[in-house]
């Protein structure tokens, strides 16, 4: 029901970022890969949509066929970089091999800084709905710590530009337990998202993961080495953390945005009515999407694919440079998950969002010891729908329901 499209240059690089992305040269100025890039990305969403109509039929409306896409998503990186003509032309691409349903949810993800956002005009006339803008923080000294190259006033300016241009649904991102922040600095930097009147709200604790250690780095992984300036970076700001101030930082926010008239509809997630993701929504339904990209990830409903995330490799395999066909990029394929394991992701996939998951499900053998547990630790409640749903204090230890139900 969506295709994800990976789009994998930044200006610079942050520290924090474990995205596939390349920088520098590479992103701009007269040796940049962008044009390259695009070359391959076209190929990769012809040999992927000829794989769909092999494997599902042809989309669009008739008996036997399968449904229009209900959303396309580019994100990145910094897929504001690309220019307004490239980001038609992956429109139409998508629209005309994939199907595109007329009212579908077209998002572009944005850095705010002025030569970064692009031209809300021109994306929103190349088909663009919804501008996901990554804000991280409103207070100077946080975004210099992080490593962002705006300021605040780039992110109103993002935001007003957006509004003049008629973008139907502008969403911020925002990062909290940020090395240096305080309460009072997460406060204002709220109040000031707030003021700005995004329809949308992701906020994201900062997550310092390492995938090299975790193996997901080698030449068919999906990530890529990380640096060894961003290795210090993440090592000095893990100590600048506190588990109980962000849950502190949460809590504040989700009271905050609910009086201001956003519901919570996902962990990290608050929206106006009417401007949910619908993405990021198939993502938590367990639904089927297809990816396209370096280090992108798809899922057809049974098993999960990846392409690698080796840019180099990405461009040798969609357009050889010694001529012959095109093939699709290297990458890997996760095994089938049982049905045990596919019942437990759909329960934790389930139990991310707010509606939570059929009360029903405390008659599984398997499941039931684990939900039991959570509802009498006050992690999960019954809801008035007859469901299961976290708490306020099972979504700040969501990990702990998760981690019994696999």
């Amino acid at each position: 029901m969506a295709v994800y499209v990976h789009v994998p240059f930044c200006v610079s690089h942050c520290p924090y970022c474990d995205f596939v992305v390349v920088a520098g040269r590479e992103a701009r100025g007269p040796a940049n890969r962008i044009g390259a890039f695009v070359r391959a990305l076209l190929v990769e969403l012809e040999l992927r949509a000829d794989a769909l109509d092999a494997r599902f039929g042809l989309p669009g409306a008739g008996s036997g066929t399968r449904p229009l896409l209900e959303s396309l998503y580019l994100g990145g990186g910094t897929p504001s970089l690309l220019p307004a003509d490239t980001i038609v032309s992956i429109v139409e691409i998508v629209r005309n091999r994939c199907g595109l349903a007329s009212d579908a949810e077209v998002t572009l993800e944005v850095n705010p800084g002025p030569d970064e956002r692009g031209d809300a005009a021109a994306q929103c006339a190349a088909g663009v709905t919804r501008l996901s803008i990554g804000a991280q923080s409103l207070a100077v000294a946080e975004l210099r710590e992080l490593g962002r190259r705006h300021a605040p006033a780039d992110v109103v300016a993002a935001v007003r530009a957006a509004r003049a241009a008629g973008i139907g649904s502008v969403s911020l991102d925002l990062l909290y337990d940020v090395p240096g922040q305080t309460p009072d600095g997460w406060t204002r930097t709220l109040d000031a998202a707030l003021g700005l009147e995004p329809d949308h709200l992701s906020l994201y604790a900062l997550t310092l993961d390492d995938p090299d250690a975790e193996g997901l780095a080698g030449p068919a992984g999906d990530h890529l080495p990380v640096r060894p300036g961003a290795r210090r970076w993440r090592e000095r700001a893990r100590a600048a953390q506190d588990e109980d101030r962000a849950a502190a930082m949460y809590e504040h926010a989700d009271r905050r945005l609910a009086a201001a008239g956003f519901d919570w509809y996902e962990l990290s997630s608050w929206a106006r009515p009417g401007h949910r993701s619908r993405h990021n929504l198939a993502y938590w339904q367990g639904r089927s999407w297809e990816a396209v990209g370096p280090g992108a990830h798809a899922f057809d409903g049974s098993v999960r694919r990846w392409n690698a995330a080796r840019l180099d490799r990405y461009l040798a395999a969609l357009v050889p440079v010694a001529g012959g066909p095109p093939r699709l990029p290297p990458g890997g394929r996760a095994a089938s998950l049982t049905e045990q394991e596919r019942e437990a992701e759909t329960a934790i996939l389930a139990l991310r969002t707010r509606e939570g998951m059929p009360a029903d499900a405390l008659d599984h053998r398997e499941m039931q010891p684990a939900l039991t547990w959570s509802l009498g630790a006050g992690l999960l409640e019954r809801t008035a729908e007859g469901r299961l749903a976290l708490t306020l204090r099972g979504r700040l230890l969501s990990n702990e329901v998760f981690v019994r139900l696999a």
